[in-house]
């Protein structure tokens, strides 16, 4: 079964493409979808990866960076 939407779509998504980050923000989403969050997009699946994979493609959950501090 392919997940939609693609790798190169998802990638857009996240600072640098960083596949890495990608991944772990949706293990984490998809583990709250599973736990009971609410999906915040409308999804074809049940499937909290998938839900998941669709809420970062639209958007509706992100990842900000941390910023160092480079005097440290």
């Amino acid at each position: 079964m392919m997940i939609k939407p693609g790798i190169s779509t998802l990638e857009k998504c996240v600072e640098d493409g960083c596949r890495y980050v990608l991944v772990t923000m949706a293990a984490k989403r998809a583990r709250m979808i599973g736990e009971g969050s609410e999906c915040l997009v409308p999804c074809d699946s049940d499937n909290p990866v998938s839900e998941a994979i669709m809420e970062i493609s639209t958007g509706k959950v992100g990842h900000k960076p941390l910023k160092l501090d480079e005097n440290k």
